[in-house]
Parts: structure tokens; C-alpha cells; sequence
């Protein structure tokens, strides 16, 4: 299976409410994708050729309500993303290595924290570990400001647009129209642009802050320089590293989305990360296709 078929090729995981959509490819120690708020599996193209060719086995899930996902959920954020994640892993044969990106790294870093076990690595994209701290006493207002930005007509519209310039800012993937296209195609259908609304609006960070202490986990952190969801983003790096004992990488010309803005140094360094992982029965079981 190619990268193009892993990311369009949805299995079904159930679960309380509705079904996670996912895909997966290879043979070895298993890594699992997960992509951001408002994003798609996809997301993550440019990762699953050289780790499924670099002898891992790899899953890319979707969010609930995004993509292939149903979106009969009622529930979203940070903790029930972290469940889903949790429970993709013992489906297919943990534990893993979890590499998220923005919302999806809030998930990964609480199942690390919930279930050590399960989740023997971490690749932490654009990181979303805590909140603003401003986030609380304009919390109203701008819960106010995101059911009218992503109401029906236009919300979908208003997210591509806002996740195609300010979240791309920098160097772009060659096929970023193509995606956005898909990311808006999502939203579009029935219960799309709900879901990402409800979703929008459940998010809070701070229940990952405040089991960052329990993370134990060998993690790697990658940051752009020019992410708008940061007020300095190299501090923000500094603070996430030191909070979870983590390395660190902050790329020049990259926002929100480094995996597919600058593949040529976020590939290497995850298979350098996953490299340096101990390879032992207690932590990499997953070399057999449980389940898959």
C-alpha cells in the first residue's frame, strides 16, 4: 500500500457514539498519526513513506466528526481525542510511538500521561500542551467570535482560508491547494462543519498541563518559527522541552504545520528520533500486525 492508498483506504474503529476512521500500512514497530483540529490524515503524507520504508508500521487516524470519521459524536477535545488514541493502539497491537500535530499532540501527551504503557514515544508537532494565558477571562468572548466565524454558510470557508495563509505562513507543500480543498470537502458534508464548531469550542489545554508532570515518555518537540498560535515560538519550545524533559527543533520559514512545510528536516529527525528508542519485547511489541 502506497501513501496516497494508507491515506484514503479507511478501516473503522468503533467506539461510544460513532466510528474513528483509520489506515494502516507496513510492518514493525507501530507509529500512529495524528493530525490537528480541522485537519485530515493526510496531513501527514509526506511521514508514512519514509517510516513505512524505514521498517515501521504505521496508522493515521482521523479526528472524530473529520474526514472519513463519523460525526455522531457529542463529545470532543483534548481527553476523548486521547481515548480514541489509546484505544486505536491496543486495537491494533501497541504500544507506539504518537506523533501528533497541534490539537493532536494535546491527545498524545495525555494518553502518555494516562496509560505510560501504551505510548512509547513521542513526535510533538507545533504543541498545544497548555493554554494562552489570557485564554481564560476572554474565554466568552472568543467562544462568541468562533460561533460566528464557523457558522453555516461560510465557516468552512473562513477555516481553509485561515489554515491555507496564516497556518501555512512560510515555505508551502506543493499539493497544500489540494488538501485544503479536501479539508473544506470534510467540513462541507453532513455534520462536518458541526463537529469542527463543537470541537472549537470544547477545547481547553489545560487538563493536558496539568499531567504533564506524569509524562515520562522520550519525546521530541518541533516548533515553527513562524507559528501564529505562539507569542514567541521559540519560548514556547523552550517551555514544552523543559516541561517534558523533551529535544528540541525549531525550523526557520514553518508555522503551524511542519510535517508537510518542511519534510526535508522534520523526516530525518523523526527517524532519528525513533532510532535512538529502545527495541525491546517490553516496549516494542507491535512488531506483528494485530488486528490491523
Amino acid at each position: 500500500m502506497d501513501t496516497i492508498d494508507l491515506l484514503r483506504d479507511s478501516r473503522f474503529l468503533t467506539r461510544p457514539e460513532g466510528r474513528i476512521a483509520y489506515a494502516v500500512a507496513g510492518d514493525g514497530p507501530l507509529v500512529v498519526l495524528v493530525p490537528g483540529m480541522g485537519d485530515l490524515r493526510s496531513t501527514w503524507r509526506e511521514l508514512v513513506g519514509p517510516l513505512t520504508g524505514a521498517g515501521y508500521r504505521v496508522a493515521a487516524l482521523d479526528l472524530r466528526g473529520h474526514g472519513g470519521s463519523d460525526t455522531t459524536f457529542t463529545e470532543h477535545g483534548d481527553v476523548v481525542t486521547a481515548q480514541d488514541l489509546l484505544a486505536l493502539v491496543e486495537h491494533l497491537g501497541g504500544p507506539a510511538v504518537v506523533i501528533g500535530n497541534s490539537m493532536g499532540t494535546s491527545a498524545a501527551a495525555w494518553a502518555a500521561a494516562e496509560r505510560p504503557g501504551l505510548v512509547s514515544g513521542l513526535v510533538l508537532v507545533s504543541p498545544m500542551l497548555r493554554e494562552p494565558s489570557a485564554s481564560g477571562r476572554l474565554r466568552p468572548l472568543i467562544h462568541l467570535a468562533y460561533r460566528a466565524l464557523f457558522a453555516r454558510p461560510w465557516g468552512a470557508a473562513v477555516w481553509a482560508t485561515y489554515y491555507r495563509t496564516v497556518l501555512n505562513k512560510g515555505a508551502k507543500a506543493p499539493w497544500l491547494g489540494e488538501h485544503v480543498r479536501a479539508v473544506r470537502a470534510s467540513m462541507r458534508r453532513h455534520g462536518g462543519l458541526r463537529s469542527f464548531r463543537d470541537l472549537v469550542l470544547a477545547l481547553d489545554h489545560s487538563v493536558v498541563e496539568a499531567r504533564l508532570g506524569e509524562v515520562r515518555t522520550p519525546a521530541l518537540v518541533v516548533v515553527g518559527a513562524l507559528d501564529p498560535d505562539y507569542p514567541d515560538p521559540a519560548a514556547e519550545l523552550d517551555w514544552t522541552t523543559t516541561a517534558i524533559g523533551a529535544q528540541g527543533l525549531l525550523l526557520p520559514d514553518v508555522a503551524h504545520y511542519a510535517q508537510h512545510q518542511a519534510p526535508e528536516a522534520v523526516v530525518p529527525a523523526t527517524l532519528a528520533f525513533l532510532a535512538g528508542l529502545p527495541r525491546t519485547e517490553s516496549s516494542w511489541l507491535a512488531a506483528a500486525p494485530h488486528g490491523a
